[in-house]
C-alpha cells in the first residue's frame, strides 16, 4: 500500500483491521436488508459495525445513540457511498459521539447521499454499465474469449475506485461536506449530459433493425427503409428505444417483462413484408 494510504488510515482508535471490515461490509453488504422505510439504512449500519463496536465497547448509552442514527434513512449509489462512510467513521473517531456530533453526521449523510446519487448513478450505472457490457457484447460476438475478462476487469476498476473514495472519506472527514457542496451540481449536470451523449450515440450502433418493406407504384419499387434514411437516419432504433423508455413507465412493466415485448414486436417486425403481402392477397 503507497505511503499516502497508511497516512490516511492511521486513527486515534480505529484499526487498520476495522477499516478493512468496514470498506469490505460496505461492498458487499450495503444493500442487505434494503427496505422501503430505510432504503440502505439497515446496511448502512451493518456497515459500520465494527467502528460503533470499537469506540462503544463499554458506553451503551454511546451505542445505543450511535446505532439508531446509523440505522435512518439512507439512500445513494453504492460506489459512492464509501466516501460518506469514511467521513462518517473518521468524525466518530475524532470526535466521539455527542449531540453536536450526531447533527454533523447526519448533516453529512442526508447533505451528501442525494447529490453523490445523482452523479453515482450516472457514471457508475448508466455509462459504466453502457460502455463495459457493450465493449464485452461486441467481443463475445466475434467470438473473442477476452470479453469475458471486461467485466472482471471493470469490477477490479471499480473496486480500486471504491478504495480511493474511502481514503478521501477518512482523511477529509467533515471537511468532505464543504468540499463537494458547491462542485456538486455542476458535476451532477456534467454527468448526466456525458451519459445521455454516450448513450444516444450507441442506440444507432447496438440497435441495428431495417425495416424489409417494398412497395410498388406502377412500375417503381420503393424501399421503407430507403425512405426513412431520407427523413432521419437510425430513426427506426431512435423509435425502438423511445418505445422502450416509455413502455418501462408503464404499472406492472418491468426490464424483464420488457425483453419479452420486444421479443415479440421483433417476431411481428421480422415477418412483416409476408404479413402484408398476405393482407394484400386478401383484397
Amino acid at each position: 500500500m503507497p505511503k499516502k494510504n497508511k497516512e490516511q488510515l492511521k486513527m486515534n482508535n480505529l484499526t487498520k483491521g476495522d477499516l478493512n471490515k468496514i470498506f469490505w461490509r460496505n461492498t458487499l453488504g450495503l444493500q442487505l436488508g434494503w427496505n422501503y422505510p430505510r432504503m440502505q439504512g439497515l446496511g448502512y449500519a451493518y456497515t459500520v459495525m465494527p467502528a460503533l463496536k470499537r469506540l462503544y465497547k463499554n458506553k451503551k448509552d454511546k451505542m445505543k445513540q450511535a446505532l439508531k442514527l446509523e440505522m435512518e434513512f439512507f439512500n445513494t449509489t453504492p460506489q459512492m457511498s464509501h466516501l460518506i462512510v469514511g467521513a462518517d467513521i473518521a468524525l466518530q473517531d475524532e470526535l466521539g459521539m455527542n449531540d453536536d456530533n450526531e447533527k454533523a453526521i447526519a448533516g453529512l449523510k442526508t447533505g451528501l447521499m442525494g447529490p453523490f446519487a445523482g452523479v453515482g448513478d450516472t457514471v457508475f450505472v448508466a455509462i459504466y454499465n453502457a460502455i463495459i457490457y457493450s465493449i464485452t457484447a461486441y467481443l463475445c460476438m466475434s467470438g473473442q474469449a477476452l470479453g469475458l475478462l471486461i467485466p472482471v476487469i471493470g469490477c477490479a476498476v471499480i473496486t480500486w475506485i471504491r478504495w480511493k473514495f474511502f481514503n478521501i472519506g477518512l482523511s477529509q472527514g467533515k471537511k468532505l461536506a464543504f468540499a463537494f457542496s458547491d462542485k456538486m451540481n455542476l458535476l451532477t449536470e456534467g454527468a448526466s449530459v456525458l451519459g445521455l451523449t454516450v448513450v444516444g450515440g450507441m442506440i444507432p450502433a447496438l440497435i441495428n433493425y431495417k425495416i424489409d418493406l417494398t412497395y410498388k407504384v406502377g412500375k417503381v419499387t420503393m424501399s421503407v427503409q430507403g425512405m426513412l434514411d431520407k427523413i432521419m437516419p437510425a430513426l427506426v432504433p431512435l423509435a425502438i428505444a423511445l418505445f422502450s423508455y416509455w413502455i418501462l413507465g408503464k404499472k406492472h412493466m418491468n426490464s424483464t417483462r420488457l425483453i419479452f415485448v420486444l421479443i415479440g414486436l421483433g417476431m411481428i417486425l421480422g415477418n412483416l413484408q409476408p404479413i402484408c403481402n398476405w393482407i394484400g392477397s386478401l383484397f
